[in-house]
């Protein structure tokens, strides 16, 4: 088989990249390793940038979204007992955020590439890259048993963290920059209606607690826990009793109790790799870099990677340049290395360390009084947060 772009990975990078090609008049394939099934159900994060919802409308794919995603205008900061909002709206000239759950992006994708006889293989087995340094690339793979090549102008390795496009590039050739944090997050979903139409961060002295929901009747809540927490541990009369001591303020509001759906532990890490191609691949999305949930990046940054690598293969296609391919790396990780900056300060600022000392936990204290007093502090926050707008 030959296609211009062979896309490595069908999450919300390597989906949105194969439409917004598409939309360009470029051809290209899609091997991704799982199943559909787990693709369309794998629960991640779900706080959209106002950069990522005009470019999933501007591409046709936000009629779903616009239908059952929340629009939110701020966010609610938790320390000592009282609850301080951030009006995102009034501080960003009109931006905002909109919860949509990662995997229902996913969905919309999924069914705009078949609707469009999108090539797609899932359950690809034994993916392989070749040619990498050279101008003829190809992949190769088993598919149902059957041996498969692909022979391509361009590989998009966009296959997460721990797929093969990255360690497809030589070590020589990378440098990585990595935190792991001393902490994680144990995650719940519950069917129990939101409380509150807007996100709640918590810092509390026994640890970080984050209110968010996924739909209107369904409630997703953080709290802070060792890397190695044990789950069994944690009855679900327990998390609900955590979260009421973490949440407790004098405004009296506490989040809607329900039955637990899923619990699970997430780790926090901060890495980038530098740099993001190596010869015709070029690295998107969660191969290229992690940041830790708090500032509600890894998504966003995926779909401003993909925006960069699909004008830049436009641009090669259309005008014979090559120069946007060259500047790809560079451009995306201007970017990146400024939502790690903002991801680091959230995950700092909000979680108590089990690890530091008290002068060091009071000096998180200090950061929120700031933010939540100074005007220029909160603008800074929010303008993050609802992300900076893409350069034309």
């Amino acid at each position: 088989m030959r296609t211009q772009v062979a896309i490595i990975g069908a999450g919300p990078a390597g989906l949105l990249l194969s439409h917004l090609l598409r939309l360009q008049g470029i051809d290209s394939m899609i091997v991704e390793a799982r199943s559909r099934d787990y693709c369309e159900n794998r629960i991640r994060a779900g706080v959209l940038e106002q950069g990522t919802v005009d470019t999933l409308n501007e591409a046709g794919l936000g009629a779903r979204m616009q239908r059952e995603g929340l629009v939110h205008h701020g966010i609610e900061l938790l320390f000592g007992r009282e609850l301080h909002r951030i009006d995102m709206t009034a501080l960003t000239g009109g931006r905002s955020i909109t919860v949509y759950s990662q995997h229902e992006v996913v969905r919309d994708l999924i069914a705009a590439a078949l609707e469009h006889d999108q090539t797609l293989y899932f359950d690809a087995e034994d993916v392989s890259l070749h040619g990498l340094p050279s101008d003829a690339p190809h992949v190769t793979f088993k598919h149902r048993g059957v041996e498969m090549r692909i022979d391509c102008d361009y590989v998009a390795g966009c296959d997460g963290f721990h797929g093969i496009s990255r360690a497809s590039i030589p070590a020589d050739v990378l440098r990585t920059y990595e935190r792991v944090y001393p902490f994680a997050w144990l995650g719940i979903l519950a069917d129990a209606a939101p409380s509150k139409d807007e996100l709640v961060y918590a810092h509390h002295e026994r640890g970080f607690a984050l209110f968010s929901m996924r739909s209107p009747s369904v409630t997703r809540l953080y709290l802070q826990c060792h890397p190695d927490e044990d789950l069994a541990l944690w009855s679900d009369e327990r998390i609900w009793a955590e979260l009421r001591t973490r949440f407790e303020n004098t405004s009296g509001w506490l989040p809607n109790e329900g039955h637990i759906t899923q619990k699970s532990v997430t780790p926090m890490r901060s890495f980038v790799t530098e740099p993001m191609q190596y010869g015709r691949l070029f690295l998107a999305g969660d191969a290229a870099h992690i940041v830790p949930p708090t500032g509600a990046k890894g998504m966003n940054l995926a779909v401003a990677d993909v925006r960069v690598l699909s004008q830049a293969l436009a641009a090669r296609y259309r005008d014979a340049r090559t120069d946007l391919l060259d500047a790809y790396s560079r451009t995306c990780l201007e970017r990146i290395w400024r939502s790690e900056h903002f991801s680091y300060f959230m995950t700092n600022m909000l979680h108590p360390s089990y690890d530091d000392t008290p002068f060091g936990n009071r000096m998180k204290l200090a950061e929120l009084k700031y933010v939540t007093s100074s005007h220029a502090a909160a603008q800074s926050l929010a303008e993050n947060y609802v992300g900076l707008p893409f350069a034309a």
